[in-house]
């Protein structure tokens, strides 16, 4: 068995890996100013995708350009949730070249997608192969999923994206199947996180205290899986929030898949409590002027609500922004993070609101990483999808694993 690297290597973005130039395993795009892609344009039989975050399912409707029709495989909320990004990717840039694909591209995949439980295996034919593959809960979106591929001599493990503890919204993964070769995240090598109940009480302190002051609490959130994921902590703690952008969509939308939700229950609760914002009759110019909290897109602010509510509540040290993601170097929410400002409408502009982060990531540490491993202490180790891969297969290597961080472009024979 033979990968190839095509994005998501020794970088966090536009993951895509080639099996035996037939088989497809993601194919995202790395969030930036324009997009980038993977960086070539393959032309795989079939194609396996983990979960339905941009990075990892962001350029799937590329794939069915022209004549091409290759298999899709995902689970259900992957399904729905790839269909979702791919909308708001053409809302942005659907006029331009950025855009790799159209309307109809997306239409298109309903006539090739086929959609599976966790645990059941299926044959998946390309290149004259019958790859049996089977997908495992990998605990960090609802559908989210390890990729065991069992090829004719080598059984390859697809970590995607994971994480090893507990959310409100799914569990962490238990699933370790026997592979001969893993090719792994590393987005948290270098991160220990925080007791996640102690950060959700901190949270929602500063919720509470800012509201009670008399400020509002702005939470920029990602669509997928944080938004969600704020709803039931805030309603854990009693908190109402505003929720605003695609995690209104997406919140519909996971709830048509309970069985990939840890309670579907405490998310249905969730739900009634929040309100959700509608942008009509200068609704976001009210709140913004009223001591609430408001969980809105993007997590990095690079674009949608959340640029309706930063300009009225930036000048006053009552409000507060709570980011609750990983910003990556360059966004906008890396700038404000670190050096207290933001570009609005052109300008840039000093924030006198508080700003505070949180760690709500739903990828593993380096302690869970390092657990997850120990399951393959005999099996190759690639490293991939951070920014110190190099480094961590270094360290894995001083503790006896077989392990690599591969180059983009590259090819391994396994």
């Amino acid at each position: 068995m033979e990968v190839e690297f095509l994005g998501g290597a020794r970088e966090v973005g536009r993951s895509a890996v080639l099996v035996d130039d037939a088989l497809l395993l993601d194919y995202g795009l790395l969030t930036a100013d324009p997009p980038r892609y993977p960086v070539r344009d393959p032309e795989p039989d079939a194609v396996v995708v983990s979960h339905g975050h941009l990075d990892h399912a962001g350029a799937v409707p590329a794939l069915l350009k022209g004549d091409r029709r290759p298999a899709i495989h995902w689970t259900p909320p992957t399904a729905d949730l790839t269909r979702t990004l791919a909308r708001d990717t053409l809302k942005l840039h659907g006029n331009s070249p950025l855009c790799p694909f159209s309307e109809e591209h997306v239409a298109r995949l309903g006539e090739v997608e086929a959609r599976h439980a966790y645990g059941e295996p299926f044959v998946v034919e390309a290149g004259g192969i019958d790859y049996e593959v089977t997908l495992f809960d990998a605990g960090h979106i609802p559908g989210s999923a390890h990729v065991l591929i069992e090829g004719p001599d080598t059984r390859l493990l697809y970590t995607g994206d994971f994480h090893t503890d507990d959310q409100r919204l799914v569990s962490g993964t238990t699933a370790r199947p026997d592979a001969d070769a893993v090719i792994c995240e590393s987005t948290y090598a270098d991160v220990s996180h925080e007791d996640r109940r102690a950060v959700e009480d901190r949270w929602a302190e500063s919720v509470k205290t800012t509201t009670w002051e008399g400020g509002a609490v702005v939470a920029p959130a990602f669509a997928i899986g944080r938004t969600q994921e704020l709803m039931l902590v805030a309603d854990a703690n009693d908190l109402t929030p505003y929720v605003d952008g695609m995690g209104t969509e997406v919140t519909r939308l996971v709830r048509q898949s309970p069985e990939f939700l840890r309670d579907p229950e405490a998310l249905r609760r969730a739900k009634g409590a929040a309100r959700f914002v509608t942008g009509r009759d200068g609704q976001r110019e009210r709140i913004a002027g009223d001591n609430e909290l408001i969980i809105t897109t993007s997590g990095m602010l690079a674009g949608g609500p959340v640029h309706s509510y930063l300009p009225k509540i930036r000048g006053s040290p009552t409000n507060a922004v709570t980011l609750t993601g990983y910003q990556v170097e360059g966004t906008p929410g890396r700038e404000l993070q670190e050096h207290g400002r933001l570009a609005i409408n052109g300008q840039v502009r000093p924030v006198s609101a508080r700003v505070e982060s949180y760690d709500f990531s739903a990828h593993a540490d380096r302690e869970g990483l390092e657990s997850f491993l120990d399951s393959y202490r005999g099996a190759r180790v690639l490293v991939n999808h951070g920014d110190r891969c190099e480094a961590f297969a270094e360290d894995l290597r001083a503790d006896g694993y077989d392990a690599s961080a591969p180059e983009i472009g590259e090819r391994t024979e396994l």
